[in-house]
């Protein structure tokens, strides 16, 4: 696997960040967001992760040893009680509204940026190879407009051995992707070989990696003994359309009402109001088929499918489905 190409000398270039991701499908800059303030954040999501019991209590804190019998992922009840706990937090939110990273944005669109409402917050668990996140692209999840980029900004020093992300350079160019059901976040993984084409690296506090919604991308095995925490947020033109779904807080974490709750300021409390965006409707093609081919493989005993049949549980709007779901996770349970 090669190395990420470096556009840190591209920064305060608008035009050349533009012209890189176009050819490339993604950005790794170095020194983004100022370590501090990064570093802070990061350090709220240690404490709720010692909190809830995810580390090691004979270890210090500050060596991020996790506990291996507090093993859990998303969107398990164990995970989502300890996790919304950070996502609830108002210096979490206000990360992705940094202004390095806005500003990047205004360069490189040359227009208003919309920071999606719907952002995501990574613990992953070290030596747990099921866990860790297979090939796929955002697109599908979010939808909208197919130009929006993620901002993935890990929270912690994260040398390749502790598992950061890769990129399929390119990937972005040739649309929608064939997918299989998978393990790990989003519950499926592309199928298409990528040989030759994954670019990763060490990442140290305040490096950022932005890639387009099309670009496949996949998290590394954690080979160490330590929690590895990561963030994504997601950017796009204040003028293209947004899906629904991006309008929505993690699913698990309560609605807006409830996050904001014990919040000390109102500056961020439903900001994209005043940009009234055009919001669509969520497509769920490939949800559906990705949930026909779960309730098959789960009707024949395979565990794998339990991840995204979670998901339907915790995030489908249709009873029926919902329903169904139950159903196989209850013959997967007999099974295991």
């Amino acid at each position: 696997m090669r190395k990420f190409e470096n556009s840190t000398d591209l920064l305060m270039d608008g035009p050349a960040l533009a012209q890189r991701m176009e050819r490339d499908g993604y950005l790794f800059i170095r020194g983004l967001v100022p370590s501090a303030d990064v570093g802070e954040v990061g350090q709220r999501f240690l404490d709720v992760a010692a909190d809830g019991g995810w580390l090691d209590q004979d270890q210090p804190k500050g060596g991020r040893v996790a506990n291996p019998d507090a093993v859990c992922a998303d969107p398990e009840k164990a995970f989502l009680d300890v996790f919304r706990r950070f996502y609830c937090r108002e210096d979490t939110h206000a990360l992705k509204h940094h202004p390095a990273i806005i500003a990047l944005f205004e360069r490189m669109f040359e227009r208003e940026v919309l920071v999606h409402p719907l952002f995501v917050a990574r613990n992953i668990f070290p030596q747990r190879e099921a866990l860790t996140t297979r090939p796929h692209q955002d697109y599908i999840h979010i939808q909208g407009t197919p130009e929006t980029y993620t901002v993935w900004l890990p929270l912690h020093d994260c040398p390749l051995k502790m598992g950061g992300l890769a990129v399929a350079e390119g990937s972005h160019r040739q649309g929608v992707h064939d997918f299989a059901v998978s393990s790990g976040a989003g519950g499926v993984a592309v199928t298409a070989p990528f040989d030759g084409d994954w670019r990763s690296g060490d990442f140290v506090l305040g490096d950022a990696l932005i890639f387009h919604s099309m670009t496949v991308h996949k998290g590394l095995d954690n080979l160490t003994d330590r929690l590895r925490h990561s963030l994504d947020a997601r950017y796009q033109r204040a003028d293209e359309p947004i899906s629904a779904v991006s309008m929505d807080a993690y699913a698990g974490c309560g609605s807006w009402e409830e996050i904001y709750a014990d919040w000390r300021t109102d500056e961020l409390k439903y900001y994209w109001r005043a940009q009234n965006p055009e919001v669509q409707a969520f497509d769920y093609q490939y949800y559906d088929r990705r949930d026909e081919m779960a309730f098959a493989m789960a009707e024949r005993g395979e565990q794998v499918a339990r991840a995204a049949l979670l998901r339907i549980v915790q995030r489908d709007p249709r009873e029926d489905k919902r329903a169904r779901a139950n159903a196989m996770l209850a013959v997967l349970e007999q099974s295991a």
